[in-house]
């Protein structure tokens, strides 16, 4: 089978339409290539400039009220279950900020195979998180209450009609839809699938994601540095252009939460009814104060971790149709003699390509690259990760971080 390396770039999105099969034809590879196009094209007039979108953008701001649902979106769970996660009430940013009680809010998902018709119904958990900066001028943030919910029972290539929120509150949602993968098979595939990564919120990435939903993908990969929330103009309230000058005392430079809730907003017409698989990027590092990083992306998303047996957040492993996707964590632990590498030998080893031909891996920054800023920025990683991947024949791998 033909091999390929591709890294996708600045708001670049990638479809992969290698994966449209009739049962009976053989599994085309890239020496079959190349193929007729089959997306819609990028009209490139609608490139709108990088101008960050204001919060108060009709995309962004909240339309909900109360504990009304809202971000909401989903997640692959296996080839038979969906995590479904969404936020409600009113998230808090300034210098005293006071989080809300999660237990206060109960996370149900109601769903069934009829619109209006939920013949099952699961239960899950619910979190809040803070951003902290205990320094004089900055401004802290609290959460709303994040709510994830694993459905199970699902059967393939079949639609689901489903509401979430919270019935002892009448604080429900409107009716979502979404449509099942095919089961693990050598001949079944997702029909499109798309890769994009290096989002923001910017009125390019209106295009993008505007661009991406026509084109009616099965499933999305979010190759990391999804919000920008770190480089966002707004810091401690001032919009200061220059950090180190405003805030001299800050070990730390602070960075905007509300723009999460704004993307989760801007996103949540595709995710709602689209799963989304994500791995993080460095702009979801975000440190605050007690040294503590990554919380806003390990609080907001479910991932298969469990499922896949990777227990982290930052890599994990799933199969969609006949493709076993492996997301590689680059900002954790990626040596030989660590948790994140004697994990992907395990899972490399337990794929059957005479279920799953196809196995792609994707993570944030590319190992080959000619942009001077990230040039060989990750060597190390790939010093320690490619002879394995070379090993089991990986197929494709899908990068962000350079334009």
């Amino acid at each position: 089978m033909g091999k390929i390396k591709i890294s996708a770039g600045f708001r670049i999105i990638l479809f992969v339409l290698g994966f449209i099969l009739v049962a009976a034809q053989k599994i085309p590879t890239t020496l079959d290539g190349p193929f007729e196009p089959v997306t819609q094209r990028f009209d490139s007039s609608l490139r709108l400039g990088s101008d960050d979108l204001p919060m108060d953008h009709p995309r962004l701001k909240r339309n909900v009220t109360g504990m009304f649902p809202e971000q909401i979106a989903l997640a692959l769970s296996t080839p038979t279950s969906m995590w479904i996660s969404w936020i409600t009430g009113d998230a808090q940013i300034g210098l005293n900020v006071t989080a809300l009680d999660p237990s206060t809010v109960a996370s149900e998902v109601w769903y069934g195979k009829e619109s209006g018709k939920y013949t099952m119904n699961k239960t899950g958990v619910s979190l809040v998180y803070n951003q902290l900066y205990p320094y004089e001028g900055l401004w802290n943030y609290t959460s709303g209450i994040i709510h994830h919910v694993r459905i199970e029972g699902l059967e393939p290539e079949t639609k689901y009609y489903y509401k979430c929120g919270d019935s002892s509150l009448a604080a429900v949602s409107e009716e979502f839809v979404f449509e099942t993968l095919p089961l693990p098979s050598p001949n079944k595939y997702p029909p499109r699938i798309a890769v994009v990564g290096d989002l923001g919120l910017t009125s390019n990435s209106s295009t993008t994601i505007d661009h991406l939903t026509s084109n009616d993908p099965a499933i999305i990969l979010m190759v990391g540095d999804l919000t920008y929330a770190n480089q966002y103009l707004t810091t401690g309230g001032k919009g200061a252009s220059c950090f180190s000058c405003q805030f001299p005392d800050a070990p730390i430079r602070e960075t905007y939460q509300p723009r999460w809730d704004g993307w989760g907003r801007f996103m949540e017409p595709l995710i709602s009814r689209v799963p989304m698989m994500v791995v993080e990027g460095n702009h979801e590092i975000e440190p605050q104060a007690a040294g503590v990083t990554f919380k806003s992306y390990l609080s907001r998303f479910s991932v298969p971790s469990n499922e896949s047996g990777s227990n982290s957040n930052f890599y994990y492993s799933f199969d969609a149709g006949g493709a076993h996707f492996i997301m590689l964590g680059a900002y954790t632990d990626y040596n030989q003699t660590g948790i994140q590498y004697a994990w992907l030998k395990d899972d490399l080893h337990k794929i059957d390509r005479s279920v799953t031909p196809w196995v792609v891996a994707a993570w944030h920054p590319p190992w080959y690259n000619s942009y001077s800023s990230h040039y060989q920025e990750f060597e190390c990683m790939r010093l320690q990760m490619e002879e394995l991947l070379y090993q089991y024949g990986i197929d494709i791998v899908f990068s962000g971080h350079v334009s």
